[in-house]
């Protein structure tokens, strides 16, 4: 008889490119969120959770990356019920963000919506590109999205939102800048460079102007000409352009001044004779001039033409949410926080379902690096305070344990039993500490039989054992002996001097 071949056993590896999240993190990240829905819901937004799948075909193809099919999203084919040998399912899709839904949930409940739309909207997102340092293909983001009206009036609104969140989560003003910019001003000067119908020319010239911020003037002409070398040394080629077609791009790239009103005479004479471009402007300055109504200066939101975005589906006002702090990379060399976050106007995404034009506009926050730079910045609680543990001195007497953590419950208060083996004392303060519980509570049979409870202070007994001397032990002590009636109000007396 054949001997069985031995399952080998999985290797418990977080797969490439994702990774877990624990306790802390999730906490941090649920207090974020909820701040941040609070000025969503502040200005008049509704909630929305759409579905994570979505067809391949709703989802559409605006993601940077073109060197492959349907590439940066994760999509496998269903079978056909029909026909389960063919290749006729439809293809499905994890959304790669949540505008590309929002167009396809619009589409589909629009007689039911009231218009415009306003919605808000948090989740995880996917995306299948090559990860790396702090690049990960799942990831969270939170979006408010108005749809149904092309008044710049809304564009106007989604900047001063994103600047009122930044500052509600923690990100204080002088911290942060908003830059915006206008597609539409971008295609001008594409059409004064004269490429014409050539789109893979203008996606390069695109596609360079984004790293202006990196490289620079003189990097980016290189860029649009003949090739660069890299810091690595390796060197990359130029798009080809001639030196007449590349003026437009530069001058359209340094146009930023230091007045609005210069920058807007800059932008003109980088457009020329465009009508779009002109077009362009024109919606800039009634964002200027709405935003200087609303009391945003240029100290929180200012107009900036090197801002460009990478979706395709962008077709007017970009803007981006910029962290101008310094912190430490890997180096130990300063360097910026950057942004985090980004949107625009896709006035195109809704019509691909419907056939008619439908206007739109929206922000989205990237959740982990927004936690990433309040931390930075101190304004997260490094350990969340964990919850009430109420001790096991006698396994046969758990009913009165349970009772406990009840009533400790029921007052409001975070409690559990501890669980483990109770055997050593030692290791349920053990327990409570790796937990950051603030109280443990003990009741042995000598205090079961005298009617009281012992309640410790975890918090302020690991600060006395740091540092204090045995007098001090003395004059604060972090133990007491209490009414077993007195429960409730004795831990809420030390959790509110904990506080």
């Amino acid at each position: 008889m054949a001997k069985i071949k031995k399952q080998p056993r999985p290797k418990a590896v977080t797969p490439k490119g994702f990774r877990d999240y624990f306790g802390e993190e999730v906490t941090q990240r649920s207090e974020m969120l909820r701040a941040i829905a609070g000025v969503y819901h502040h200005y008049g937004f509704e909630a929305l959770e759409s579905s994570a799948v979505e067809t391949v075909e709703s989802l559409g193809k605006f993601l940077p990356d073109v060197e492959r099919p349907n590439a940066g999203v994760f999509a496998w084919q269903e079978v056909d019920e029909h026909d389960p040998d063919s290749n006729k399912g439809d293809w499905m899709a994890l959304r790669y963000d949540l505008t590309a839904p929002l167009a396809r949930v619009y589409a589909q409940h629009r007689n039911d919506l009231p218009t415009p739309y306003r919605r808000y909207a948090m989740g995880p997102v996917w995306r299948n590109e090559k990860p790396g340092p702090g690049r990960y293909r799942q990831f969270y983001q939170c979006d408010a999205d108005t749809v149904g009206t092309a008044s710049m009036a809304a564009d106007a609104e989604i900047c001063m939102m994103l600047s009122d969140t930044l500052e509600t989560v923690g990100i204080p003003r002088g911290d942060y800048l908003v830059r915006v910019n206008n597609r539409k001003v971008m295609n001008g000067v594409l059409e004064v460079m004269g490429l014409g119908d050539d789109q893979a020319a203008k996606d390069n010239v695109l596609r360079t102007i984004d790293k202006f911020d990196k490289v620079g003037e003189a990097g980016v002409r290189e860029l649009l000409t003949k090739g660069r070398l890299d810091a690595s040394g390796a060197y990359i080629d130029g798009v080809g352009l001639s030196d007449d077609q590349v003026e437009p791009v530069l001058a359209f790239l340094t146009s930023k001044a230091d007045n609005t009103a210069k920058t807007f005479e800059n932008l003109r004479a980088a457009v020329g004779a465009s009508k779009v471009g002109a077009e362009g402007i024109g919606e800039l300055e009634q964002i200027g001039d709405l935003m200087a109504a609303g009391g945003y200066g240029s100290d929180r939101i200012e107009i900036d033409p090197s801002i460009v975005r990478g979706l395709g589906y962008y077709t007017g006002p970009v803007y981006e949410a910029e962290l101008t702090f310094d912190i430490l990379d890997d180096q130990g060399r300063k360097r910026q926080f950057g942004s985090v976050s980004g949107g625009g106007r896709y006035d195109d995404l809704v019509k691909r379902f419907t056939g008619q034009e439908v206007p739109a506009t929206g922000l989205s926050i990237g959740v982990d690096r927004l936690l990433a730079a309040l931390r930075e910045k101190g304004r997260l609680s490094a350990t969340p305070t964990g919850p009430v543990v109420v001790t096991v001195m006698d396994k046969a007497r758990m009913a009165d344990y349970q009772t406990m953590v009840a009533e400790l419950r029921n007052a409001g208060i975070r409690a559990e039993v501890y669980l483990g083996n109770p055997k050593n004392f030692g290791n349920q303060l053990k327990y409570a500490d790796r937990r950051n519980s603030p109280v443990a509570v003990i009741e042995g049979g000598d205090e079961k039989a005298a009617g009281v409870i012992q309640i410790k202070d975890l918090i302020l007994g690991a600060k006395i054992a740091e540092s204090a001397t045995l007098e001090e032990w003395k004059e604060r002590p972090s133990q007491f002996e209490v009414p077993r009636g007195d429960l409730v109000a004795k831990v809420r007396e030390i959790l509110e001097s904990q506080d």
